[in-house]
């Protein structure tokens, strides 16, 4: 044990020697596990996964994208880390949030764009999630729970526990989406207005955006809302920490409502279809998919290319007993929308139901290269174990047994079963503990 003790002393001490850096923002010194090329590849990788799983791209007006990364890419040019590989995005999601990885990929939210009212406050959003990525905030956050990782595997060595052990290989990769601190919050507030001075900006934009979202939290501190103040928790102090800071600037800069309001025109005016769609959800939710059906009529009356209002008008169809016509309606979203995982998992799923099991899983397969899902690896499970294919009903079970509820306890069940034909001589729990 204490040569253990002494290695793992020896190991910290190199990781804490090579791990300072300075704070490419600030110009302090901070430790880091993760170099910057690390950090602009997990960026790249996840990038496609975040966009999939928070709507995926607003595609309705792509006008709108085009504008976001234009105005984004403008303040990404003043910032402190211009050489990162900026991308900027609009996700077709109605919560009022914005997000960025590591390495400078960001992404901000339909909804959010209906709550600005003018340039200024778009790039106070932009450039708020850049200084996220050139402060290192994500490198900063996997380092503390690299470090996390560490003290955990030395409770595993300890302790001979696995279990902990497994716990310890997440948390350094996932810990990017975790919240930001209050001092990571702060200053990304404050240096955001600086690059918004820099690339002309009237910094006057933060101050209204940090407003409203005080606004928003006493409004709604429910459901979706739980999202975004988790991760941008506002306060009354952030308020007025904006305010001192603009009054340092002298004059005042761009704001550009008019320009604004005419290139978001769409978002804001299918709004109240959005609302219906939400509307519609809740109303499935508590088995009512003839009010939902009414709903969705509204919401496809004013944007019929929607592909969500389509699926979710096949999950009402789905839920009266109408597989025809919720296949009809799923394969509309797909037609609508052909480049979202969800459309196919919805119609891959109909027709594993009804037993079209080589058309299933064309979808499936779909839906999960654009994003896995445990729900996806468990049906392609099924079909695979159905078709006798062992060796892939296997991998598509151990894929989706990492799940918590009723998926990941399924798929971990069947998994167990079919490695006792597959694999003789081992015990379930030998295989489980693996």
């Amino acid at each position: 044990m204490t040569l253990f003790w002494r290695s793992l002393a020896l190991t910290i001490a190199i990781s804490v020697l090579n791990g300072c850096t300075v704070n490419p923002v600030t110009g302090k010194q901070q430790f880091s596990l993760v170099s910057a090329q690390q950090e602009v590849a997990i960026g790249a990788k996840q990038y496609g996964s975040g966009q999939q799983s928070q709507g995926g791209l607003y595609y309705i007006d792509p006008g709108v994208q085009a504008y976001v990364s234009e105005v984004g890419q403008k303040l990404a040019r003043v910032s402190d880390r211009p050489q990162l590989p900026y991308e900027f995005v609009v996700l077709n999601n109605s919560v009022p949030n914005a997000w960025a990885l590591p390495g400078g990929k960001i992404a901000i939210n339909r909804g959010l764009l209906t709550l600005l009212e003018d340039e200024s406050e778009l790039a106070a959003v932009l450039s708020h999630e850049i200084v996220h990525a050139a402060a290192r905030h994500g490198a900063s956050q996997m380092t503390r729970g690299m470090l996390a990782g560490i003290g955990l595997q030395v409770l595993s060595t300890a302790t001979n526990n696995n279990a902990v052990g497994g716990l310890a290989a997440q948390l350094g990769t996932s810990a990017w989406m975790a919240r930001y601190g209050r001092s990571a919050e702060l200053e990304s507030d404050t240096y955001g207005m600086e690059y918004m001075v820099r690339a002309g900006y009237d910094p006057h934009g933060a101050v209204m955006l940090q407003k409203k979202f005080v606004e928003l939290s006493k409004k709604r501190q429910q459901g979706s809302m739980s999202t975004l103040f988790a991760s941008h928790p506002p306060s009354q102090e952030r308020v007025s920490a904006n305010q001192t800071k603009a009054a340092t600037y002298p004059g005042s800069g761009l704001i550009n409502r008019k320009e604004f309001l005419r290139k978001v025109s769409r978002i804001k005016k299918d709004l109240p279809a959005y609302q219906a769609q939400d509307k519609a959800m809740k109303a499935l939710r508590g088995k009512n998919p003839r009010k939902a059906l009414d709903l969705l009529d509204e919401s496809i009356r004013i944007q019929p290319g929607e592909g969500q209002f389509w699926e979710l008008r096949g999950h009402a169809w789905k839920m009266l007993g109408k597989q025809n016509k919720a296949i009809q309606a799923f394969s509309t979203a797909i037609k609508k929308n052909p480049d979202y995982f969800s459309h196919y998992l919805a119609r891959g799923v109909e027709y594993f139901e009804q037993d079209k099991l080589s058309t299933a899983q064309r979808d499936l397969e779909k839906s999960r290269r654009l994003l896995p899902t445990p729900v996806s690896s468990l049906y392609l499970g099924d079909i695979a174990a159905a078709k006798d294919d062992k060796q892939s009903a296997l991998s598509y079970y151990r894929a989706a047994a990492g799940a918590k509820g009723q998926v990941g306890e399924e798929a971990r069940a069947k998994l167990a079963a079919l490695e006792i034909g597959t694999l003789p001589g081992q015990s379930v729990a030998a295989k489980l503990s693996l």
